[in-house]
Formats: structure tokens, sequence, C-alpha cells
């Protein structure tokens, strides 16, 4: 089956001018064309365009994509290089998603710590609470609260 940009564009919930600007970048090699020279797609560029989508929300930018496309049309002597760019940028997610559950964490706290606030009728009682009468999965985020970050 065959693909116009705006079907491709729909399907993958992204504007059409984003698959014209991953062409003019060199993104889409792998995409055919009519004889009219419109772009169209077939089912086996999904993978690749869900992987220039993958890096793209790992914050990669366009520049930095290009060479991993360029990678992957040059065939199975580049595998390592494709590899270790997959492998840094899993890093990069990473250490995002551990910030991302850090800052969860801390509004659970603060959701529980203004639930604790609201029923006594001021933040002194949670504010005083001892750390073992404040929920365990808690703990956590009130001392990083309660305490001045290290130096780096």
């Amino acid at each position: 089956m065959y693909y116009t940009v705006g079907e491709i564009a729909n399907l993958l919930h992204i504007a059409p001018s984003t698959l014209r600007y991953y062409d003019k970048e060199g993104l889409l090699p792998f995409v055919n064309r009519s004889g009219g020279g419109i772009r169209v797609f077939e089912e086996k560029d999904f993978e690749w365009l869900y992987t220039i989508e993958c890096l793209k929300k790992t914050g990669m930018p366009i520049k930095d994509i290009k060479p991993f496309i360029d990678w992957c049309m040059e065939g199975d002597s580049t595998i390592s290089q494709r590899k270790v760019l997959i492998e840094r940028q899993r890093q990069v997610m990473l250490e995002k998603m551990k910030k991302m559950q850090e800052t969860l964490d801390m509004l659970t706290y603060k959701k529980w710590y203004y639930e604790v606030a609201e029923e006594a009728g001021t933040c002194k009682v949670p504010d005083e609470m001892a750390d073992e009468d404040v929920p365990a999965e808690l703990l956590a985020a009130r001392k990083r609260s309660k305490n001045a970050p290290e130096e780096k």
C-alpha cells in the first residue's frame, strides 16, 4: 500500500510540513517518488519514520539524526556506530526519566503534605512530623526538599 505525505502525517500525528522538512534535511532518502516527483511512502517506511520520531523525542537534533540515517543507508558496516548512538540516547532518556520520577515523587510528597496540613488546619503539623511518621514512599522526597543540594 502507498501513502501520501498527508496520509502518513495523519497516521503519525505529525504535520505534513514536518515530513517535508525531514525530506529537505535528508532524513528520508528511503522514500520513493512517483513519476511526477511526489513522495510516495510504503509500509516499510513506517519503521524509519518511527525511529526518526523516537530519536527526536529524546531531544536529539535533526542535524544529529542525519548521520544515523546515513549510517543506516550505508548498510551493515555501520552497525556498531548505530548501536553506540542508540545506547547514548537510551542513557539520555534514562536520565530524563530519573529526573521526571524525582519531580513526580516531590509532587506526590507535597500533595500528601497539604492533605495533612489541610486536615490539621496548619502546615506546622507536617513540618514538625518525625521522619518515621511520614509514609516510607514519601520520605526520600521529603528529605530532598529539606536539604541543600550537593555541590558538583
